[in-house]
């Protein structure tokens, strides 16, 4: 099995040493998104809701970089520094996803990159 790194200039770049998203096979892992806008690189206004819709999107961004959509996801690891935003940030989310919505697990993290409030990475099936 061959894998491919995906970049897209619609979702933020990094410097580090990872990639937006590698496809494997029909796979595609997505790495962890904060509420970046890729255009500014600053963290969107806004409270938590508006900072999920922004985080879905760099995900988004990045699945159609591969060819998909978020129709494709199938699974999703929501990163939370505060369990209190859950029903505000699962709003956000829903709304995003159609009838059959990706699998989930939703953590609580003491810190994230950029001192954000929500992060997300993803896996989607492309096959």
């Amino acid at each position: 099995m061959s894998k491919e790194r995906i970049r897209t200039d619609d979702a933020p770049r990094t410097d580090n040493p990872y990639s937006q998203a590698v496809r494997a096979g029909e796979t595609l892992y997505v790495s962890g998104y904060g509420p970046v806008n890729p255009e500014t690189g600053k963290e969107v206004d806004g409270g938590v809701e508006a900072q999920t819709e922004r985080v879905l999107a760099n995900v988004a961004a990045t699945v159609e970089a591969a060819g998909g959509s978020l129709d494709d996801v199938v699974k999703v690891t929501v990163y939370l520094t505060d369990l209190n935003d859950y029903d505000r940030v699962n709003a956000a989310y829903g709304a995003q996803f159609g009838d059959v919505p990706p699998a989930r697990v939703c953590v609580e993290v003491s810190r994230l990159p950029g001192d954000v409030a929500v992060e997300m990475d993803a896996v989607a099936s492309l096959g």
